[in-house]
């Protein structure tokens, strides 16, 4: 794995990484159909505002890329070590949080997949490289209110609920995108977290 570049005073690493049972690599250009299929997802696609578009999987890469470029982290497409086969996507991210800018932890996973701890291992990867090697004093993750099985996720994570926040999403019980759908904040901190390994 070759470091990038310096970024906060911190070593950042951005290259091919593993869980216990997947392979996480940096999503840039050279991903961006396995990106375009996931998306394809019909779960996948309920949560993200339909299914996707080859321009618009090219061009959130090519944005990904650039978070890793410039930021030093970024999300990850996720593979089975074992077969190869395409499981999910996640992992961090920089977004702006109720007017913050903070250090985002997220997730997707196809439908043969979900149910098994994938998403779980890719949070816990994310979580690894915030803390340990990001030195993040602490990571959000929000989900629409009624997303039960990510919020779950979370749970599992040792993450804790801090607030609510509203922002385009999903109600349950109407139809479509509202611009402001309750999300439910979760927080994880360094100083009372530990996390289970993934490796370079």
């Amino acid at each position: 794995m070759s470091v990038r570049r310096d970024y906060a005073g911190y070593r950042l690493r951005m290259g091919t990484r593993y869980s216990s049972r997947l392979r996480l690599e940096p999503i840039g250009p050279q991903r961006a159909d396995d990106l375009w299929l996931l998306h394809q997802d019909d779960g996948i696609a309920y949560w993200y505002g339909g299914r996707w578009t080859h321009q618009a999987a090219a061009e959130t890469a090519a944005m990904m890329e650039r978070g890793w470029r410039v930021d030093g982290v970024h999300k990850w497409i996720a593979y089975r070590r074992t077969t190869g086969e395409l499981v999910g996507r996640g992992g961090l991210s920089y977004g702006d949080v109720a007017g913050v800018r903070r250090l985002e932890l997220g997730w997707a996973v196809r439908g043969p997949f979900r149910g098994q701890g994938y998403a779980t291992e890719i949070g816990r990867a994310g979580l690894r490289f915030a803390f340990h090697e990001l030195n993040a004093e602490d990571v959000v993750a929000f989900t629409e209110r009624h997303h039960h099985r990510s919020r779950a996720v979370m749970e599992r994570l040792g993450m804790r609920p801090i607030g609510e926040l509203r922002r385009p999403g999903l109600v349950d019980g109407r139809d479509g995108v509202h611009d402001d759908a309750p999300f439910v904040l979760y927080r994880a901190a360094r100083t009372s977290h530990r996390v289970r390994g993934t490796s370079p």
